[in-house]
């Protein structure tokens, strides 16, 4: 992996939040990279149960202060940044008070899921896309974990689809059992149609439910990885009608040979030929 660029993208990551199937391998596959020589950019939303202080969080003044148009409103900006303990590895918080300052991840006290969740994972998506391009570092991989960020896919190839930083990009979408009850906001995909996208790629986004967000997301990916040992039939049947690599759910003992396997021999070969 020697001084290959991977960015990872994900919705939750150890220590900054509980531990779960996401949050783990969402440290655990930049820590293998950073090890065997590669470069890593780490991104994650700044939701409000983040301990600023214990973490030692601080914005980035440089990259902060833009504004994001999410259905016609301008939302600013704010790029936090703080170090993993130990690992060399910084992580960025993509921030905005009106989206993450609440005390929750994705739902109130109630278990009620909060009615923007929609336009905090588009929001997402294009900040740390919006970051990438001011930090001006091309990405050789791009890897997405976590429904909130389950858009960045489809925003990267559609609304971002000229951008020359992102020309050899390769998106690579890990699959977890770890969704939402429900749906998002059914007018999500009249927010992402206002981007200017095409209705004939939202198909998915018409019943916005946790499976066909993932739809969305893996259709506009270069390969998917199993994170959980049991996906949903119709999850996995959709994934294996892809023409594309897929790497099966891996024992933790696996875990680095087949990642860094994958990432090089079946992710990045394509690019090289």
């Amino acid at each position: 992996m020697k001084d290959k660029r991977i960015l990872y993208v994900s919705s939750e990551v150890i220590p900054y939040l509980p531990e779960t199937e996401i949050s783990s391998m969402s440290f655990e596959a930049p820590k293998m990279v950073n090890n065997n020589g590669g470069q890593i950019r780490i991104f994650m939303p700044r939701y409000g149960n983040i301990n600023e202080r214990r973490h030692q969080l601080h914005e980035v003044i440089r990259l902060s202060g833009m504004n994001l148009v999410i259905n016609d409103l301008d939302m600013p900006l704010i790029i936090k940044v703080a170090s993993i303990p130990k690992e060399r590895m910084q992580v960025y918080f993509i921030d905005n008070e009106d989206y993450f300052k609440r005390k929750a991840m994705y739902a109130d006290e109630d278990g009620n899921y909060f009615k923007d969740n929609d336009e905090r994972a588009i929001f997402f998506a294009k900040g740390v896309i919006e970051t990438v391009k001011k930090l001006n570092w091309a990405p050789d991989i791009i890897h997405v974990h976590g429904w909130l960020a389950s858009f960045l896919p489809l925003y990267l190839r559609n609304y971002y689809g000229n951008e020359p930083l992102f020309e050899n990009s390769k998106i690579i979408t890990s699959v977890y059992n770890q969704g939402f009850s429900g749906t998002l906001n059914e007018k999500v995909i009249d927010k992402v149609l206002y981007d200017g996208m095409e209705e004939e790629n939202l198909e998915e986004l018409k019943n916005p439910n946790y499976i066909n967000l993932m739809k969305i997301a893996v259709k506009n990916s270069d390969a998917v990885i199993m994170g959980s040992e049991e996906i949903s039939d119709e999850l996995n049947n959709f994934i294996k009608a892809q023409n594309f690599p897929i790497l099966p759910f891996q024992k933790p003992e696996d875990l680095e040979h087949s990642y860094l396997d994958f990432y090089e021999n079946k992710v990045l070969e394509s690019t090289e030929e």
